[in-house]
């Protein structure tokens, strides 16, 4: 069987794999752009505690997934609350540095004047400065998107969704019948995905950035 009459013979398993793997992204963005994105605006002013923010962010990314996603089993046990946690502590150091960077790189002189024409602190925050630092924000989003779109396929080793499960599956089976072709098809369906999720943050920026602020 060709890998064309496989995932024709499968769409449906496929389909719902593919669903599923971008639902756990996408949560797991949703998370992580929360405390990211709170963790800058937190600590962007204090050069020592913006340090410190992005170290231990970065921290995370050193520890290798099936370790981080074993160690998670005895707290979480199996499927999607291992997989979502890992997923947010993989996501946080592209979103907390650019949360961190796009705050710093607003203009002074902006905020000055926010706060001259009666703005308080978090009207300041929410009216001028994160829309100003929200494309650098964007792009962190979209650079974790791309990272943990792959990460997620190793959730199939905590029986977490996804596509992960079909790469597996392919992977212990190599030499049987149709081993390669479902190892084959759930990477393919995540570089898919990929290309889909990178799609979708292109149309955000342009709905959500105004046009001086395009680059």
């Amino acid at each position: 069987m060709s890998l064309s009459e496989y995932i024709a013979s499968r769409w449906d398993l496929l389909t719902q794999a593919a669903l599923e793997h971008a639902v756990v992204v996408a949560i797991s963005l949703v998370i992580a752009t929360i405390i990211g994105v709170g963790i800058g605006m937190l600590t962007y002013r204090s050069p020592r505690w913006a340090a410190f923010a992005i170290g231990t962010s970065g921290g995370f990314l050193t520890i290798p997934s099936f370790a981080l996603l074993g160690l998670l089993i005895p707290f979480l046990g199996l499927g999607w609350g291992p997989s979502v946690v890992a997923l947010v502590l993989y996501s946080l150091l592209p979103i907390v540095r650019n949360t961190v960077v796009g705050l710093k790189g607003v203009d002074p002189a902006i905020v000055e004047a926010g706060r001259g024409v009666g703005m308080s602190a978090s009207g300041v925050m929410t009216r001028v400065q994160l829309p100003l630092a929200w494309p650098v924000i964007l792009t962190g989003i979209r650079v974790s998107t791309q990272m943990i779109i792959g990460i997620a396929a190793i959730a199939a080793y905590v029986a977490g969704p996804g596509l992960g499960n079909q790469i597996f599956d392919g992977l212990s089976r190599l030499g049987s019948v149709n081993a390669l072709n479902s190892a084959l098809a759930g990477t393919l369906g995540v570089v898919v995905l990929a290309l889909l999720f990178d799609l979708f943050y292109v149309v955000i920026r342009r709905l959500t950035t105004a046009r001086g602020l395009r680059v």
